[in-house]
């Protein structure tokens, strides 16, 4: 089984010599596409020996091809359940090889994605018998600790940004796996540890450079190509290639005061109407989350309580470690923990934490989420039930608490939407085996569909599935103002739609 973004679950096959998947209604489903068809799908048949020859000799980085001894391991992302065949990866060392892939992408009309960490839950990084253009070795971090500034690759993972950064005790807001790649957690917004105190990741951008779909290298800011630089700010990679990020840094570090306590999934409701009640009145500086999930199945864990379900508090102080462990205090109060991991931590480990239990290519993962209007007793216990039924001990269901300097931004400032929101409840399901697949899908997607007596509507984009829902996220998400906006930026940038392996915004004819 692989995965479409449009169709759910689908089944290949083959027709004449061409490779289509099947949704379960029947239909055929295209190459991680919609059920169109699109030029380029069928690979490089088409391409003459020679143009491909011209392109080699242009490009310095490595070109993988099918049959390569790399190939397997070249395609393969994240996702598990993400099995993807390109006709070429286009593995690149620069912005000239960038703009020499996008020229032949463009010339030759071939399906394009575009992969920097990799980590899209929906496989957006990869395609089949299209062009892969991997930013993988753009991964560089240069900072500057006088002027807390980072310029950091477009290939880079936040693991990278925070090695480098760390080294002067700062940081910018990032996610919380520090694996996943800076380019896709930035421009769809960008949740972290931080996000209450320094806000957004893409709140913190000063500046892109970017190549865009007619082969121009551009610096997009405040000050260049404004409406450009607006739109990374919440609308994904539909612009353009981005092959470097300059991002404001704050003191932070080198530890940070932490709460985590893991409690019986008996006592989960108190637990949770104590956190909700804290939260309602912390200081900027907390960013909390509460955390239904299971004991891991590994030896740090006793053995008699691996796999069995728990409530965990969570929450981080950015500031004075005293001060943070001050202000956290009421968390470890609430009811009596399993365990108490609480205390100081390095925020380089912090980042690092839940690393072993999301790794690249190993599990399946599916990942949405909904916009929670508050936080009422009714739906606590709507989210408490719902936890109790989860159907793998490895799925694990995330409150995050937001405002704070989320929602000191204002709604037309960048693209993304969804500041107001007090809180999100994000659902990412992990998994083992292809046979759990439809089970466990439909059993977030139904558990979000139940959630939306308790939403304005709307999701977090960077956790949309794998945008397959009859609705457009895009458009229940963004504004009618936010959205057509984006459709004029898109229009003037990718008129063509070449960048459309995304949550795809649509040029005007």
């Amino acid at each position: 089984m692989t995965t479409d973004r449009n169709g759910g679950d689908t089944a290949d096959e083959t027709r004449d010599g061409v490779s289509e998947r099947r949704r379960p209604d029947g239909g055929a489903v295209h190459a991680g596409e919609s059920g169109e068809r699109h030029p380029g799908e069928d690979g490089l048949e088409a391409v003459p020996d020679e143009a491909l020859e011209t392109f080699t000799d242009a490009f310095r980085g490595a070109v993988i091809l099918p049959g390569d001894e790399r190939y397997d391991d070249a395609r393969a992302v994240w996702n598990g359940m993400i099995d993807r065949y390109p006709a070429m990866i286009a593995r690149c060392t620069g912005v000239a090889d960038v703009r020499t892939a996008v020229a032949f992408a463009r010339e030759r009309d071939l399906l394009v994605a575009v992969r920097g960490g990799g980590h899209n839950v929906a496989g957006h990084a990869t395609c089949n018998g299209g062009i892969v253009v991997d930013l993988s070795e753009l991964n560089w971090v240069d900072v500057d600790p006088e002027a807390r500034i980072a310029r950091v690759g477009g290939g880079a993972t936040w693991g990278d940004v925070d090695h480098e950064t760390q080294a002067f005790d700062l940081a910018t807001p990032a996610g919380v796996v520090s694996t996943t790649g800076v380019a896709g957690l930035t421009l769809g917004g960008g949740y972290g540890y931080l996000r209450r105190e320094h806000g957004l990741t893409c709140d913190n951008l000063r500046s892109v450079d970017v190549v865009t779909a007619d082969g121009r290298y551009l610096t997009a800011s405040e000050t260049e190509h404004e409406e450009l630089f607006w739109a990374l700010r919440g609308g994904g990679g539909n612009f353009g290639i981005v092959t470097a990020f300059e991002y404001e840094l704050h003191p932070v570090g080198p530890e940070v005061a932490t709460v985590e306590t893991w409690h019986s999934i008996d006592d989960a409701k108190a637990v949770a109407r104590g956190w909700r009640d804290f939260v309602m009145t912390a200081p900027t500086e907390v960013s909390a989350e509460l955390v239904f999930w299971s004991v891991p199945d590994v030896p740090d864990f006793p053995e008699e309580l691996r796999k069995q379900p728990v409530a965990i508090v969570a929450a981080v102080h950015s500031g004075d470690v005293d001060a943070g462990e001050r202000a956290l205090e009421p968390l470890r109060e609430l009811g009596t923990p399993i365990f108490d991991l609480s205390g100081p931590t390095r925020y380089v480990e912090l980042q690092q934490d839940f690393d072993p239990f999301f790794p690249a290519g190993e599990l399946r993962y599916y990942v949405t989420s909904i916009f929670l209007e508050g936080l009422t007793d009714e739906a606590i216990d709507a989210v408490v039930a719902r936890a109790k039924s989860r159907p793998h001990y490895r799925v694990l269901v995330d409150v995050w608490h937001l405002g704070g300097a989320i929602a000191d931004v204002s709604d037309e400032a960048t693209a993304y939407s969804g500041r107001e929101h007090p809180f999100l409840l994000a659902i990412d399901a992990t998994w083992e085996e292809p046979a759990d697949d439809d089970r466990v899908v439909e059993w977030s997607r139904s558990f979000r569909e139940e959630l939306r007596d308790f939403s304005p509507g709307g999701r977090y984009l960077n956790f949309p599935g794998f945008g397959e829902e009859a609705e457009d996220p895009l458009r229940t998400t963004h504004s009618a103002e936010t959205y057509e906006r984006l459709v004029d930026v898109k229009t003037e940038y990718d008129p063509e739609n070449l960048f459309r392996l995304n949550q795809n915004v649509e040029p005007r004819e």
